[in-house]
């Protein structure tokens, strides 16, 4: 496989990743972090770095915004939850944020 399919194909995956963790706000954040080790924060993170590496300036909030689809304050009021204790001794224990 040459290297312009591969990264069309990991495009294509992640825009997929993205789209699939939008439709499925119920999971929350710190059960991902508890299962996964990274969040939707997580990756947000790592497309601002992506970004910043290639020289292209962008905030935290711009780029969760493009993961979460909405600001993330909205879609924090919409659909996050008070976690449990043991979702965040979960998340600790994944050496979560």
């Amino acid at each position: 496989m040459d290297d312009s399919t591969r990264t069309e194909l990991e495009a294509a995956a992640f825009r997929r990743l993205v789209e699939h963790l939008r439709e499925r706000p119920e999971v929350q954040n710190i059960d991902l972090m508890g299962l996964a080790g990274f969040c939707r924060n997580c990756l947000s993170n790592w497309y601002q770095e992506a970004a910043q590496a290639r020289g292209q300036e962008m905030g935290k909030e711009e780029a969760r915004e493009i993961i979460y689809g909405m600001p993330y304050a909205e879609w924090k009021a919409k659909h996050q939850s008070e976690a449990s204790p043991e979702q965040v001794a979960k998340m600790n224990a994944q050496g979560g944020h």
